[in-house]
């Protein structure tokens, strides 16, 4: 259990202040969003399940996109810099923030982490979540669109137990299809109905890292997104100074 939100326990965290968190938090993610824009770079909240195959789908994506897109990316995690070790390895420069006890990232933590990845002159910024079904969903991190990924491992029963992530999704992506030989009573066509019973507005990719199926169609959605996101007038945010920025030179 998240010990900031407390994932929806009102005894360990009464609503009024789950509801100041969320205010406090979407104020930061509209302050995260106007860095986006002015950087000119399209974030996308990378969401899913742990083993989903999010790293995976990001490590693919730099090799498909052949140097063609310059790629940065958080990675959201409790320990560990793994993720952000094969991130680095596949060529994308990336940063892992580690939430300890919290089962997601917020808006704060990407904030801050903007002071250790510098991300002008980027195309696109991927924040790669905590894997969890739940919590990622809530929390607005200033984010262009959400991206859920559901491994056809995980069964076509999981849009309709958590819904409030796939409702979040402006896409789904269906990750690791090469494993559908080897599962006889699941299908792409059973996990598009599952989708659009609590989604029918999200967009679905099948896809997979491993022999490259559908990541002509994943590029394209992410250009296509890119395009419009660049259409938004950009609007500026006053100057401030960013607490981490502030301590690391009073440490100098």
């Amino acid at each position: 259990m998240c010990q900031d939100c407390g994932c929806g326990d009102r005894e360990l965290v009464p609503v009024e202040l789950h509801e100041k968190l969320l205010a406090g938090n979407d104020r930061t993610a509209a302050h995260n969003r106007e860095h986006f824009a002015e950087a000119g770079v399209l974030a996308i909240n990378l969401m899913g399940s742990p083993g989903s195959g999010k790293t995976a789908l990001l490590e693919a994506t730099a090799r498909h996109a052949n140097g063609k897109i310059k790629l940065r990316a958080f990675s959201g995690d409790l320990e560990t810099d793994r993720d952000g070790e094969r991130l680095r390895a596949a060529g994308i420069p990336a940063r892992t923030i580690t939430t300890g006890s919290a089962c997601h990232l917020d808006a704060r933590q990407v904030h801050h982490a903007l002071d250790d990845l510098p991300i002008a002159g980027a195309d696109l910024l991927f924040i790669e979540n905590v894997g969890n079904l739940v919590c990622p969903a809530i929390y607005d991190l200033g984010e262009a669109a959400n991206v859920v990924a559901l491994s056809v491992t995980e069964g076509v029963d999981k849009p309709l137990k958590y819904p409030v992530m796939f409702r979040a999704a402006d896409l789904v992506l269906i990750t690791k299809t090469d494993l559908l030989p080897y599962l006889e009573e699941v299908s792409v066509a059973q996990l598009r109905d599952s989708i659009a019973r609590v989604a029918p507005e999200a967009e679905v990719i099948a896809i997979s890292a491993k022999n490259g199926d559908g990541m002509p169609e994943w590029l394209a959605w992410l250009a296509k997104t890119k395009a419009a996101e660049t259409a938004k007038p950009v609007v500026a945010h006053a100057a401030h100074v960013h607490p981490i920025a502030t301590a690391a030179k009073a440490s100098v």
